[in-house]
């Protein structure tokens, strides 16, 4: 046990780990980082496109202000984000952008130096701060760095199963080091969940497989109620087979969707922007051309249709887009510069998460969270492509911020709770025991492919009532079957085999969670897109969504209503 050893644990290495640490770190508090991968392993790096910032670097966009920036951000998400927060975010996104800059981030470069800006969807201006399309590893990288430089501690392979919280209040972490094998409990004054999202819920997802929704469930099962989870959104352009991405870049760039008969499609579902219309749109479009017969079709029988950049020419692609081009390549073994690539909508990003406020603090004292498993929330019911690296910067700084001012207080009462660190160590110890000695015989890969087949099927880009009823009572059969696990291998040291028995675990209360929503949201707003309901119903429906966990009985689904500034709801149009 590392007990009182540190002020601020942060769970997590990636963009919006690494930013709460070094500002909790500059604010004068003794920082952990536990990440169950090195950092410059993490999702973040595969972010491709870019990061938004109101710069008015490029020609196009002289004019371009955070305000402007604010309501392309509350248009995008229906309406459903808090404004106060989306001004928050926009307001600071060009300083946090410099700072980056300032600390090394090689962003690609207008003629006279400035830091270039492309178009993304949904966007009023082309705004889009980029490096190549390989943006979110370019920052990993200058985060990373910092911490490095500022000796934040960090402890790879260290799979955190759970909070340590006494009555209202957070006490630290207890986990797997998978190095040393063994159980530790790690005590700190304040914790910061930034674990990333919950898309491996999905079988069709373009996420990393340790996207698995563990560190929102921690944070859940110990009281803090996770928010509009029913918002899952899905990308218009994963390749097909693999649902790698294809940067939202590739149509900021001038690529055409096609379909089976040679349309650009778009122009029927979004005549004003085409291909750069949001995500949630692009995605609908997609699906309902392969529904209507005017998709391909893959050999697994999936749908697909052509997202084509041979007219952009092989020099802009080299120079704008390589790493998909060396994706499709790879994975695919077609050239986009000689040939379209064939991709379909996947799972791609949680708009829902944690509840929090705008300096990430949960309604469990001590705990905060930021990036993608919170939800602060400035997405809504749908996120603008290049927000999302953005609220990690923003809101990772702040929530390192609130957290170090946090502890000032509880320091000097120097409370620890000891006999609470014994009991959850104990306890730990012998719930892996009961694992371990477990006599059933269902196999948890079984449970987890049934989830994601369930998942696809049931809550995806079009849901109905009858479809969502079913996926809950599939999930709440999952939920049984857990409890007849047969016994994972035996060993902590590096032991992926337990590891995946104790996310499951996680993965199906997450995905109650969304289909809970889902099931209660009798509307279409966004990503959520009811057949029984198709229109957007603002007079029952323009609030957040809290599910909170029961662990005998049903979750507890209540409402919030949206924090409205500036902007009064309005029909999207592009």
């Amino acid at each position: 046990m590392l007990a009182n050893k540190y002020d601020v644990i942060v769970i997590g290495g990636g963009l919006a780990g690494l930013r709460a640490a070094i500002e909790a770190q500059a604010k004068g508090a003794s920082v952990l980082i536990v990440s169950k991968l090195h950092p410059l392993r993490s999702h973040s790096g595969a972010a491709q496109g870019g990061v938004n910032a109101p710069l008015a670097n490029n020609p196009e966009a002289k004019d371009d202000t955070p305000e402007k920036h604010a309501y392309d951000t509350v248009k995008g998400s229906d309406f459903l984000a808090d404004q106060d927060a989306v001004q928050l975010m926009t307001a600071t996104a060009p300083e946090i952008i410099y700072e980056l800059e300032h600390w090394g981030c090689p962003f690609s470069r207008t003629d006279d130096g400035r830091i270039a800006q492309r178009p993304f969807g949904g966007a009023g201006y082309p705004r889009t701060c980029y490096g190549a399309d390989k943006t979110g590893l370019y920052m990993l990288h200058t985060l990373y760095e910092q911490v490095i430089k500022r000796n934040i501690t960090i402890i790879s392979d260290f799979f955190v199963t759970a909070l340590i919280v006494e009555g209202d209040t957070c006490y630290g972490v207890a986990g797997i080091d998978m190095v040393k094998g063994r159980i530790e409990t790690i005590v700190g004054h304040s914790v910061i969940v930034a674990t990333g999202g919950a898309g491996r819920v999905y079988g069709k997802s373009s996420n990393a497989l340790t996207s698995t929704g563990l560190g929102m469930a921690l944070a859940y099962w110990v009281g803090a109620p996770l928010k509009d989870m029913e918002f899952i959104q899905f990308h218009p352009t994963g390749i097909i087979y693999k649902h790698i991405l294809m940067t939202e870049g590739c149509r900021g760039e001038g690529g055409y969707l096609v379909n089976s008969k040679n349309e650009r499609f778009m122009q029927k579902y979004a005549p004003s922007k085409m291909e750069l219309a949001q995500r949630d749109i692009v995605s609908r479009s997609i699906a309902t051309e392969i529904e209507q017969g005017r998709g391909f079709t893959a050999r697994d029988g999936s749908g697909y249709v052509h997202l084509d950049m041979r007219h952009l020419g092989a020099e802009k692609i080299m120079e704008r887009l390589p790493g998909v081009r060396d994706i499709c390549l790879e994975f695919l073994g077609l050239d986009i510069v000689k040939e379209p690539a064939p991709i379909q909508p996947v799972q791609h990003y949680t708009m829902g998460g944690i509840d929090t406020d705008v300096n990430g603090a949960t309604s469990v004292r001590g705990l905060y969270a930021a990036g993608e498993c919170a939800c602060v929330s400035v997405h809504g019911a749908n996120r603008l492509g290049g927000n999302s690296l953005l609220e990690t910067l923003v809101f990772g700084k702040l929530s390192g911020l609130a957290a170090a001012r946090y502890i000032a207080d509880v320091k000097q009462k120097s409370y620890i709770p000891q006999n609470l660190i014994a009991n959850i160590s104990r306890f730990y110890e012998s719930n892996f025991k009961r694992i371990t000695n477990s006599k059933g015989e269902e196999k948890h890969r079984v449970l987890k492919n049934e989830l994601n087949e369930t998942m696809d099927k049931l809550v995806g880009i079009f849901r109905t009532a009858q479809d969502l009823q079913a996926a809950l009572a599939k999930v709440k059969t999952l939920k049984e079957r857990f409890n007849h696990l047969g016994p994972p291998q035996d060993g902590l040291k590096f032991n992926y085999d337990i590891l995946t028995h104790l996310e499951l675990e996680a993965n199906i209360d997450v995905a109650e969670a969304v289909i809970v929503g889902a099931l209660k949201r009798e509307e279409s707003r966004g990503s959520h897109s009811r057949k029984d309901f198709p229109a957007r119903n603002d007079k029952d429906f323009l609030k957040h969504t809290l599910v909170y966990y029961r662990a005998k009985g049903e979750v507890d689904v209540q409402y919030r209503p949206v924090a409205m500034t500036k902007y009064q709801p309005e029909e999207r149009k592009y």
